[in-house]
């Protein structure tokens, strides 16, 4: 050899010794946890020495320099950038800077998997055929000097008696799996590690193959009358193997005996390397006249239940649910430490204009929700005896009732009752330890006079009090304030199902 070429020789070679390790790609992905680097080779050799600089782009694309203080975790070694391990945050743009060439790399950090020893962005893929050479080789060109121990991992399990960490044999089907190296290193007196990972799939010797359809020999399809349909044919076929599709009318003969009963259909031929999967598309297909009908009149006919069923639903609503309560027993009056199920507040003048309002809140009130239904109520004029102070009074019985139906109309905000209000509201929007039933016994078109908390509270309903029609203990009225009230295991008194309050329009 020249003495010329002698130093070109070495450099080659020098440059081969080194590619390996080379990051030459420009986008790259790195696990998490797991020591990295990015090394740049220079393309031609250094006449005179250059400063060599790192980078990394912040948040605004601007180059930041990177030194060995920028990071416990980084390390610089003139072209290489070592990350002792790397993490989520090191993800971005880094670039190297040697005189006036520069090198760009785009670096992205995959979160680690928690429920394996490997991740499944990091997977090279090799396939096999059975039969020929499988090999696995546990090396690592970079850290190898660092290496303190190699382990070789088949789906995640350690494989034993395995002095070589490495894999070599004639492949059989059941080798397939992922297979994972991992290597353990020490770096400044901290244990890391680094894997690399394989999918072994194991395929059919692609010399001889026999042709075989695959799937069912007969699949029997219904298809809509004039809709598309896609029929699929797969099959193992070899490189000079045809596929043909045959089409023979249901008529019961000999598709032989006719001509014109059945088509051969060759489509183009198939080249496979070994084994394959094919799939044709013919026409389309029809469907008997007395099928499509049937399938739509079921179809309507369950549509239609489920729509009644929604309607149903919404429509007896509260039916349903004071069924519940009472298939179920529920009872919430039973720890809650309260006297009264409810306060009755109303205007408590006594006069012609208002002698049926009061009779309701004393009389009709507590004959259907007592006598009937079980409930007990909070009535100030009869169950408090006159004296004492009406103001710590009503609040000490709002105090123990578990709801407040406020009785309305257009006279309700007299100062008799605007205690028993302010009260109310202050333990429903305060204390919230009181629901607030409103009942409006007669019209109000104008609800101004109430205060405009009374209007944020969530549990606000009125009910309207129709006078006959309310009356039945099974009206609409009577099942609405049920359900407002709080559930309660009663039994409505036998016998007086049809029976009907009587509201009297008198003061005693």
């Amino acid at each position: 050899m020249p003495l010329g070429q002698l130093p070109l020789t070495l450099l080659v070679l020098m440059f081969r010794g080194t590619s390996e390790t080379c990051t030459t790609r420009c986008h790259i992905n790195a696990v998490e946890g797991e020591p990295f680097f990015l090394k740049y080779c220079p393309f031609s050799p250094e006449h005179e020495p250059s400063t060599t600089k790192w980078f990394k782009r912040n948040e605004l694309h601007e180059p930041v320099e990177l030194h060995s203080s920028s990071s416990p975790r980084i390390t610089l070694h003139d072209y290489v950038l070592e990350f002792w391990p790397v993490e989520l945050d090191d993800s971005g743009s880094y670039s190297f800077q040697r005189g006036n060439h520069t090198h760009d790399w785009k670096l992205n950090v995959i979160r680690r998997s928690k429920h394996s020893c490997f991740t499944e962005k990091q997977v090279t893929s090799k396939t096999v055929e059975v039969g020929k050479a499988l090999q696995v080789d546990c090396s690592h060109s970079y850290y190898q000097d660092l290496v303190h121990r190699t382990a070789l991992y088949k789906n995640c399990e350690e494989i034993e008696n395995n002095k070589n960490p490495s894999l070599k044999k004639n492949a059989e089907f059941k080798d397939r799996g992922y297979y994972t190296c991992m290597f353990f290193l020490h770096h400044n007196g901290k244990l890391f590690n680094v894997t690399s990972t394989y999918n072994i799939t194991i395929v059919e010797d692609h010399s001889t193959i026999i042709p075989a359809i695959l799937g069912p020999k007969f699949n029997q399809v219904e298809v809509e009358l004039g809709t598309d349909v896609q029929l699929n044919c797969s099959a193992w076929l070899n490189e000079k193997d045809h596929v043909y599709w045959n089409f023979r009318r249901d008529d019961g003969q000999d598709p032989n005996e006719h001509e014109g009963e059945e088509i051969k259909i060759r489509y183009a031929d198939v080249m496979c390397d070994g084994q394959h999967r094919i799939s044709f598309f013919p026409g389309r297909g029809d469907i008997p006249g007395h099928v499509f009908t049937r399938g739509m009149v079921t179809a309507l006919v369950i549509s239609g239940g489920i729509v009644c069923l929604v309607i149903a639903g919404v429509i007896y609503r509260i039916d349903l649910a004071l069924f519940y309560r009472h298939f179920m027993g529920r009872d919430e009056t039973l720890t809650d430490g309260k006297t009264y199920d409810a306060f009755v507040s109303y205007l408590k003048g006594c006069g012609p204009a208002h002698g049926e309002e009061r009779a309701f809140a004393v009389e009709v009130l507590p004959r259907v929700l007592e006598e009937h239904f079980g409930y007990k109520l909070c009535i100030f004029e009869r169950d408090v005896a006159p004296g004492g102070a009406v103001v710590d009074e009503i609040h000490s019985l709002i105090e123990q009732s578990r709801r407040l139906i406020i009785v309305l109309s257009t006279s309700y905000m007299f100062n008799e009752v605007r205690y028993e209000l302010e009260s109310g509201l202050h333990e429903a929007l305060v204390e919230r330890k009181i629901k607030i039933i409103l009942i409006e016994f007669t019209p109000v078109s104008d609800f101004t006079f109430l205060p405009q908390s009374l209007q944020l509270l969530k549990s606000h309903r009125v009910l309207k009090w129709k006078a006959d029609k309310s009356l039945p203990y099974n009206s609409r009225f009577w099942k609405n304030l049920l359900y407002l009230m709080p559930a309660k295991a009663v039994q409505p008194r036998r016998g007086e199902c049809e029976a009907e309050p009587v509201l009297a329009g008198s003061c005693p």
